[in-house]
């Protein structure tokens, strides 16, 4: 089975839309996936992931399903600098380098500035969401990582959604800790995170990491990697 998660275009958030070039670089990662065999297709609720997926979705005879839990994760803690409430995943790095909890992946949600947000209970929401459509396909939970494998599937399942819940759900099944993404890794709009499970051993899976923030059908076409939600240049090639 292949999860592939995709980041919505270039955003604007004061509409929860598109800017003029994000609708370019939909329509360009439409033209990259027009061939794909996808089996199911599950999209954010947010205006800016469904607008990206509607380009991609003229290819394909699917009827997407929206889930609330795949919203961007911008659920709100007390900041521990100035008290203020913010994102659960955008620390300035002097404060994130120096909290090894936020590293642990089974210490980071019950730290205090998590749980001034109830962060865990929004991460165990879409760990849930996800494990539910894992568990339809034959692929079952047992912890650490591991998947049970009562059907094999070598089906394609697509997410349009957002960087945060994506790195989420990356997080669970890597079992790296999700702050450790959020503030390490970073995947520019339309770009592609495909996570394929391995069965090394009979009945058994894991979910391995394949292609992590492709977008090199946007350069390709002519258009540049937008930066949104980087803090600095790009590299374009």
């Amino acid at each position: 089975m292949n999860l592939i998660f995709i980041r919505h275009a270039e955003p604007d958030y004061t509409i929860d839309s598109l800017t003029e070039k994000g609708f370019r670089e939909a329509e360009m990662l439409a033209n990259r996936t027009k061939d794909w065999n996808v089996d199911e297709v599950y999209v954010s609720p947010l205006g800016r992931a469904q607008d990206t997926a509607s380009f991609s979705l003229k290819n394909w005879d699917i009827t997407p399903v929206t889930y609330e839990w795949l919203q961007e994760f911008y659920y709100r803690i007390d900041d521990p600098v100035t008290g203020e409430k913010r994102i659960a995943w955008d620390f300035m790095p002097d404060y994130f380098t120096a909290q090894d909890d936020l590293h642990d992946k089974n210490l980071w949600a019950k730290t205090k500035v998590m749980q001034s947000g109830e962060i865990g209970k929004y991460y165990d929401s879409v760990v849930e969401g996800l494990n539910g459509i894992l568990a339809r396909h034959g692929y079952i939970a047992e912890g650490n990582g591991l998947f049970s494998v009562e059907k094999h599937s070598d089906e394609n399942i697509v997410f349009f959604c957002h960087l945060g819940v994506s790195f989420a759900m990356i997080g669970y099944l890597t079992q790296i800790a999700p702050p450790a993404l959020w503030q390490g890794f970073f995947v520019p709009p339309t770009g592609i995170m495909i996570m394929g499970s391995e069965e090394r051993k009979p009945g058994q899976a894991v979910f391995r990491m394949m292609n992590f923030g492709d977008s090199r059908h946007l350069p390709m076409q002519g258009e540049e990697i937008s930066q949104s939600g980087y803090f600095a240049p790009v590299f374009q090639k």
